[in-house]
């Protein structure tokens, strides 16, 4: 059960990613009273990224003009691998050097506030859950795409964690069993593995390699970087090797989205992160989500075909934050875990 909403009560949430930390104050209605955006430097190691997001945190928290005794508690969201329970990030991807950093209490000591972490993905989606595109459902899934491929699952205001704190890795589902395309992750045809970002790349170089045409080729050969990015714009332009990765990606997604579907039956599933290619403001980004729901329409029972609502997140970039609050304002909830 949420806890009441009032006025008095309001929510840290710390978004940790590899490359910047957001953190935003949030009150007990899911509005941000503040926010801000910083380089992680992660390369000068965890003890000083751990002063940073501290510092980060006092800074928002002076910016909302709240009282220190209205923040009940702290939402940390960081990436994994991690042991929810202890506190503690173990060894993250993309914070390499981070290992054993009990990153939960060294932010609860410091402001003498309850703390509470959780995986960042499953964070932006707790977010959309609270306040986003999922406010409005009872279970959903939400598909992060950029890097990788993260994935969040909340059935009746839980986040389905796992045992081992790995819960809700879906972007590691396998799509291929036989000649996979390797992931970095060490396996062999997972989702990731097709349309994270990396990958994505791959595919376009290989398919330039193999003699495709392409206007992406004059990318390469004048020295620039091929993106993801590039890969939209010239899709944008009428580029068919583009536009072909772009709707092969979206085929991906939805034997992915159907394999959770089977899994978990949700009342939707939400797409967010950066590799969403202009999302519904956008004929690419119409078409790209148009052709994940026909896939699953192709592949999914009838029932959750009809019935599950495949659309765009809402949130953004706050979503990780917000949902960081949001999941401390749920566990505030808890028989008075912040007092």
């Amino acid at each position: 059960m949420s806890p009441r909403t009032t006025d008095d009560h309001c929510y840290v949430g710390i978004d940790l990613g590899g490359t910047n930390v957001k953190v935003g104050i949030v009150n007990d209605a899911g509005r941000p009273l503040a926010n801000l955006k910083r380089p992680t430097h992660s390369e000068r190691g965890a003890e000083a990224g751990v002063a940073n997001i501290l510092r980060c945190v006092e800074d928002a928290v002076r910016q909302s003009g709240v009282k220190a005794d209205a923040v009940r508690g702290i939402g940390v969201a960081t990436p994994g691998t991690m042991d929810i329970p202890s506190g503690m990030m173990l060894r993250p991807h993309n914070l390499p050097g981070w290992n054993d950093v009990p990153i939960r209490d060294l932010i609860a000591d410091h402001f003498g506030k309850p703390a509470f972490l959780q995986n960042d993905a499953n964070a932006a989606a707790y977010g959309e859950y609270w306040v986003g595109a999922g406010r409005d459902s009872k279970s959903m899934v939400m598909w992060t795409l950029g890097t990788g491929i993260g994935c969040g699952i909340i059935i009746h205001d839980m986040i389905i964690e796992g045992e081992h704190s790995t819960g809700s890795e879906c972007g590691h589902v396998v799509i291929e069993m036989d000649n996979g395309r390797y992931c970095d992750t060490g396996q062999y045809g997972t989702l990731e593995a097709y349309t994270g970002a990396k990958y994505f790349v791959q595919r376009a170089l290989e398919a330039l390699a193999a003699g495709r045409e392409s206007s992406l080729r004059e990318v390469i050969e004048a020295g620039d970087e091929l993106t993801p990015l590039v890969i939209s714009q010239a899709a944008d332009a009428g580029d068919q090797l583009a536009d072909d990765l772009i709707m092969d990606s979206a085929r991906y997604m939805g034997i992915g989205t159907t394999t959770v579907m089977h899994t978990i039956d949700p009342d939707c599933v939400l797409l967010g992160g950066a590799m969403t290619f202009g999302r519904n403001e956008t004929p690419l980004g119409r078409r790209f989500i148009e052709r994940i729901r026909e896939e699953v329409r192709r592949r999914a029972f009838p029932v959750p075909a009809a019935k599950t609502l495949i659309d765009y997140a809402q949130l953004g970039e706050e979503a990780g934050y917000i949902g960081a609050a949001g999941w401390a304002r749920r566990k505030c909830g808890e028989g008075g875990a912040c007092g």
